[in-house]
């Protein structure tokens, strides 16, 4: 007599299904979400604690270099507007940090920066 053979189950991800996005967002509570869009980077503070739901222990891991909102949502495979829900708790826990992307015409010309090595060459 043969046993039975187990078959493995496979966590399968609905992004179809609303219940579960109800279920990982904590439903509407008033709140309102931190503004954050699509290229705002987020860094991690902090080891995700055994308290904190799996998604959002997935994001402070996946945060240890700076990523933006847009790759921890394709990542994650879960929509923007949840993701910013996530990431509006951890912003409320002080377990990330936000910031803004560096603008490149913020960055000094690359002329100047290379006459200021020049010069210090010089010296």
């Amino acid at each position: 007599m043969s046993s039975p053979r187990r078959e493995r189950r496979t966590a399968v991800l609905d992004l179809s299904d609303p219940e579960r996005l109800y279920v990982i967002t904590g439903g509407p509570d008033g709140d309102e979400r931190a503004s954050l869009d699509l290229v705002t980077m987020i860094v991690s503070q902090a080891e995700p604690s055994p308290t904190v739901m799996p998604e959002q222990a997935a994001i402070l891991r996946l945060c240890q270099a700076p990523l933006s909102v847009a790759e921890i949502s394709a990542y994650l495979s879960l929509p923007f507007s949840v993701v910013t829900s996530l990431l509006t708790e951890l912003l409320a826990a002080e377990l990330i940090e936000s910031r803004a992307p560096i603008v490149r015409a913020a960055l000094p010309d690359r002329s100047l920066l290379e006459a200021v090595m020049h010069g210090l060459q010089k010296l």
